[in-house]
């Protein structure tokens, strides 16, 4: 058992076995572990300690550290476990961005995938971005759908960058974006990633992967979670690829808060608890109509409902036109 407390420490790397704590006061890194009972007291996650979370140190009889509490979070980001005993896994924690990487092929990033990564953002109160890599592969179609994509998310209020982690263009844009700021990087696995660390922190050396030539899919390089300091100030935070963002805890009526063009044109809606999917005098259905708000973010937004509306009968989401 822990019998004196060493200190406050941030988390800095998560090995699925063990955390690395990178304590206030002395920047000493210690290798830490967590008590059983801690590990599963009220928590329903399968990572109850996080990269980013500010945690309490203590020393145990037989000289090991243990994280023995957590400070409270001033958010995280969260997606759906592959565990299925448990409903969570947290990404992070105490961010000041969350960014996700996209491409347009090998591997192409749906639209879909952007969307509930933006939308599990505004759920946690994580300021988003948007970073399309790759540019340097792009044909002249590639670029006019780059476009299309920059309007449709900068119309909204998203920040996107356009970069090429391979040649360096757009790089110095997005290095002082994020400069001074605790940010977590996320996508797919082949999106670039770590080509992109590698590029903003010089000697961070992370191992990148090939893309398949089948699938046209990339295959995962980080196995854990792990900070990165940049060499300006802030820090990324580094995850596995993610292969999908399952929506958590969403409850029908709040998800068109997480759309921000949906919420907006929810002021006019008839009804305070219009779901937007062909109620009496909903304004944001003429507004997908009008191209106001985009069909595929309508789309996007639908999905997300069925999921939050399951156990009330989601199928009378759908469509109205």
């Amino acid at each position: 058992m822990p019998t004196s407390i060493i200190g406050e420490g941030r988390v800095i790397k998560n090995t699925g076995s063990a955390y690395v704590v990178r304590m206030e006061e002395s920047g000493l890194e210690l290798n830490c572990r967590i008590k059983g009972n801690f590990r599963i007291k009220g928590i329903r996650t399968t990572n109850p300690v996080a990269v980013g979370d500010i945690v309490t140190v203590s020393e145990a009889a037989d000289d090991a550290d243990y994280i023995t509490a957590i400070a409270p979070r001033k958010n995280y980001i969260i997606r759906r476990a592959s565990n299925l005993s448990k409903e969570s896994h947290i990404l992070a924690s105490n961010l000041d961005l969350a960014i996700l990487v996209a491409t347009l092929k090998d591997p192409a990033t749906p639209l879909t995938f952007i969307d509930r990564f933006l939308a599990t953002a505004e759920a946690y109160s994580v300021p988003s971005a948007i970073v399309l890599n790759k540019e340097d592969t792009w044909d002249a179609d590639d670029r006019e759908l780059a476009d299309a994509i920059c309007n449709l998310y900068t119309s909204i209020g998203y920040k996107v960058f356009v970069i090429s982690a391979k040649s360096g263009e757009g790089l110095p844009a997005l290095s002082e974006f994020i400069k001074g700021k605790l940010t977590l990087l996320a996508g797919n696995s082949g999106v670039g990633k770590s080509s992109l660390i590698n590029a903003l922190v010089p000697g961070a050396c992370l191992r990148t992967g090939e893309i398949s030539d089948i699938h046209h899919t990339g295959t995962h390089t980080t196995t854990f979670s792990e900070m990165i300091d940049l060499p300006e100030g802030g820090a990324i935070i580094d995850i596995p690829g993610v292969r999908g963002f399952g929506t958590i805890d969403f409850k029908p009526e709040e998800v068109g808060h997480f759309f921000p063009e949906i919420f907006r044109h929810s002021h006019d809606c008839r009804y305070s608890d219009c779901k937007h999917t062909g109620e009496p005098g909903c304004a944001v259905v003429p507004a997908v109509e009008q191209h106001y708000i985009s069909e595929s973010r309508y789309t996007s937004y639908l999905s997300i409902l069925e999921e939050a509306s399951e156990k009330e009968g989601a199928d009378k989401y759908r469509k109205p036109y």
